[in-house]
């Protein structure tokens, strides 16, 4: 199976069904059926298998599917069966937010390391990691195998740590950043620009207004 034929549609409603799964197996269902799926997560029956038949179905006809192994089979495709390690480069509002989220490690997104400028920040701790002056950011990648980089820091601030990222053998950007990031192509990067999210939820409200 080529990964790179499947629709990024598709790649985004797969941590939806992981949640929805999990939260199954906390309620002990052992299997379901693409309707019953279909009813909890408002996407349609024909879709779901449409999406789970990019990675081979996982479903036996008349019975559905088993909860627990479909679980464990998109945990694998999601990459949710391995360790990764993590630092955040902010520890500002939403730096801590991510740190004290309490979720990603479950998922084993373990943090390893917190860096900033601001003095009243340097030497705290967040969730027992203590917050590093920025200017220790490239000796720590050096000594230190760092699977993704959490970037929460002001727009200004990023031409300060890009350089250190792209040398680096950091091989993911999480950017919070409202700024589009330049770096090789062996880092993979994904943006979440908080205010697009807020611009786009604002023509989705102003449409709904104005048809009903």
């Amino acid at each position: 199976m080529n990964e790179r034929t499947i629709s990024k549609a598709v790649i985004r409603r797969l941590p939806r069904y992981y949640r929805y799964l999990g939260e199954l197996l906390d309620a002990d269902v052992e299997r379901i059926s693409s309707a019953e799926l279909s009813n909890k997560m408002n996407v349609t029956a024909s879709q779901i298998r449409q999406d789970l038949n990019n990675f081979g179905g996982f479903g036996q006809q008349g019975y559905g599917y088993n909860v627990k192994y479909l679980y464990n089979e998109i945990a694998k495709i999601l990459g949710l069966d391995e360790v990764h390690s993590m630092i955040i480069v902010g520890a500002g509002k939403l730096g801590q937010a991510i740190a004290n989220y309490s979720s990603f490690s479950k998922r084993g997104f373990v943090l390893k390391g917190m860096f900033d400028v601001k003095p009243e920040y340097i030497g705290t701790k967040v969730n027992d990691i203590e917050i590093m002056n920025i200017n220790q950011l490239s000796e720590f990648l050096k000594v230190n195998s760092i699977d993704i980089v959490a970037i929460t820091i002001p727009k200004e601030a990023v031409s300060t740590i890009i350089d250190i990222i792209a040398e680096s053998d950091i091989k993911a950007v999480w950017n919070f950043a409202p700024v589009d990031l330049h770096l090789p192509p062996d880092k993979v990067v994904e943006n979440v620009h908080l205010l697009d999210s807020l611009m786009q939820l604002s023509y989705n409200l102003s449409e709904y207004e104005h048809t009903n």
